[in-house]
């Protein structure tokens, strides 16, 4: 396992880690939850990602379950949990976005759901419109010297709100945002190489990026039709089928083609998807999301492929992309 710094911060992170979003509590249970989690710790994985929102809370939970039943050492793993959208069903107003009360309150009820006394990383889900961005900065830098979290950031936040973080954070000497977690894929380029492209240098930001595989549709899974076991397939995410499949076929054609090229290189073309996100030099950590264990090992595969992406190969990948 190669093990990178989270932006400029002194944490290490494992450059492939581990997120809960779909998988647990809905394709794995804990039998297989324990079983995965355990492969990946084992091959270096230091990282574990969830948030409240993750089937209702259920991600957590399970999570938390693992962890007690394999006791990893705490000081040997880094766990997160992400704030906006509420940790049940039909939230209240008070049991969502960035207010101090649902800051607060949800850092707390995570760390029982995860049965831990802190959270490495923990994320704003999204930007809150009605929460002033100065008091979410207030409410994250309270829990921070409070020792309930050690690192706190944003996910698919805007650029310019980001900026605002840090220089609410500069003007009142409090603890800044250190990572964004933002969508990042052979297909989903623009926010993480163009928008956050100043963020990286004036902040010394790092990014823990999500969807690697664009929920599936890089695995090449998805090339002769939605197959009725895989997430893709599950009616609760049809929005996402949708979102990924109804482009026409241009999504499917240049899948298609990066196939190929992965069959040159001596690898799948999951491993290219994986190995293409970590060429880049802002992605702190590529997040996996395998719901079986043969999927994990050929994830856990790509890092050993890192160095076939040399610039011949990466601009024949784009070339493919057009």
């Amino acid at each position: 396992m190669e093990y990178r710094r989270l932006g400029r911060t002194g944490l290490q992170l494992s450059a492939l880690s581990y997120g809960a979003w779909v998988t647990f509590g809905r394709q794995v249970g804990r039998s297989d939850a324990r079983e995965i989690m355990a492969l990946a710790y084992d091959r270096g994985v230091n990282f574990f990602d969830n948030a409240e929102t993750y089937n209702a809370g259920d991600a957590e939970r399970l999570m938390g379950d693992v962890l007690a039943d394999l006791r990893f050492p705490r000081d040997s793993y880094c766990v997160s949990s992400k704030v906006f959208f509420g940790g049940t069903t039909h939230p209240k107003p008070t049991q969502r976005g960035l207010s101090r009360k649902h800051v607060t309150e949800a850092c707390h009820q995570a760390l029982q759901r995860l049965r831990v006394d802190y959270l490495d990383l923990y994320f704003c889900h999204r930007a809150d419109p009605d929460t002033p961005i100065a008091e979410t900065v207030w409410a994250m830098d309270a829990l921070i010297r409070q020792g309930k979290v050690l690192y706190w950031g944003t996910s698919e936040w805007t650029a310019d709100e980001i900026a605002e973080a840090h220089d609410v954070a500069q003007t009142e000497h409090l603890h800044a945002p250190s990572m964004e977690q933002p969508q990042y894929n052979l297909l989903h380029r623009e926010r993480v190489e163009i928008e956050y492209e100043p963020l990286y240098e004036r902040y010394g930001m790092g990014t823990t990026i999500w969807s690697p595989l664009a929920s599936g549709l890089l695995t090449g899974k998805y090339n002769d039709g939605v197959p009725n076991d895989s997430r893709l397939g599950h009616p609760d995410f049809a929005w996402l089928r949708d979102r990924l499949l109804n482009d026409g076929g241009a999504g499917l054609k240049s899948v298609r083609k990066l196939a190929a090229i992965a069959g040159d290189l001596g690898m799948s073309l999951t491993q290219l998807a994986l190995v293409w996100c970590l060429k880049n030099p802002n992605v702190s950590t590529v997040m996996l999301g395998a719901s079986r264990k043969s999927q994990l090992e050929d994830n856990l595969g790509a890092i050993d492929h890192l160095s076939k992406l040399d610039d011949a190969t990466m601009y024949r990948i784009d070339q493919a992309l057009q």
